[in-house]
This record gives structure tokens, C-alpha cells and sequence, in this order.
């Protein structure tokens, strides 16, 4: 009896504490997690006219992509991203990263330039601003060490 009465409990804490925040679908919710957690987050509109947001990290700019958008709204997923126009690494340098880091995807712009990018999905209820903290700063983390790995 008393395991029946714990697995009701359980179930019925477990919605609330689970209630996601943050997701594509509501662009401000990315922002507003984005300036709780200490960074500056503009949003903007990207050139097709999907939601965009511009912030820093250390000096060095990134921009938040939305992606799976319906008519510029409803967007499904997101991308950190950050170009390094005035660093081009050999493609062994990239290769290396690839190789090396599971996360945070690395390549070279059509330009020349070294690039990062890293895709997180907030689809089908998005998730709870702690998640998405971590991601925030994973990303971060990631980005700083792809620019020591490039030499910038």
C-alpha cells in the first residue's frame, strides 16, 4: 500500500517539477533564460526573417539561429553559432577538432573562415531553464575552447 502511495505522489510532483520553460517556440523564453543566466540577448530577425538573437561571451560574439520555424513562427529547434571571419584554420586544425570533440561542430565557411556551431532541439515541450543553462554554458565552454584550439 505505501508503495502505491509513493508512486502516486511521485507522479503527481513529478509534473510540475518537470513543467518546461524554455523553448523555439517562444523565442523570448530563449532570450529571457539567455539574460537570467548573465549574457547579454538581443532579438532580432535572421535575413528570412526567423527569429535571431545576438550575444557575447568573453569578447567574442555568437548568435542563437532558430530552425523548423512555420511562417517565421512556431520554430522547433535552435543553433549556437559563431564565425571567426578574420581566422582561417587549416582544415587538418577543424579535422582535429571533429575528431576530438563530440560536441560543437566545426568547419570552414565557403570564405575561408573558421566556424562553430552547436544544435540544441526544444521541441516537443522544450525544457526546464536549468537544462537549458547547462546547454548555455556548455556552449560557452565549448566555444572558448574551439577559439584556443584555432588560435585566436
Amino acid at each position: 500500500m505505501i508503495r502505491y502511495y509513493l508512486a502516486a505522489l511521485a507522479m503527481a510532483v513529478v509534473p510540475a517539477t518537470a513543467h518546461a520553460q524554455i523553448t523555439a517556440q517562444n523565442p523570448a523564453s530563449v532570450s529571457a533564460a539567455m539574460q537570467k543566466a548573465g549574457y547579454a540577448a538581443q532579438l532580432t530577425k535572421d535575413t528570412s526573417g526567423d527569429p535571431m538573437i545576438t550575444s557575447s561571451s568573453s569578447g567574442s560574439s555568437f548568435t542563437v539561429f532558430f530552425y523548423n520555424c512555420t511562417n517565421h513562427t512556431d520554430c522547433r529547434t535552435i543553433q549556437f553559432f559563431a564565425g571567426y571571419p578574420d581566422k582561417t584554420a587549416s582544415l587538418s586544425v577543424i579535422n582535429g577538432w571533429n575528431s576530438d570533440h563530440r560536441f560543437g561542430r566545426a568547419y570552414i565557411s565557403d570564405k575561408g573562415s573558421s566556424r562553430i556551431e552547436m544544435d540544441v532541439d526544444l521541441d516537443d515541450g522544450g525544457m526546464s531553464y536549468g537544462l537549458f543553462e547547462d546547454n548555455l554554458q556548455f556552449w560557452v565552454a565549448t566555444m572558448a575552447a574551439f577559439e584556443k584550439h584555432i588560435g585566436k
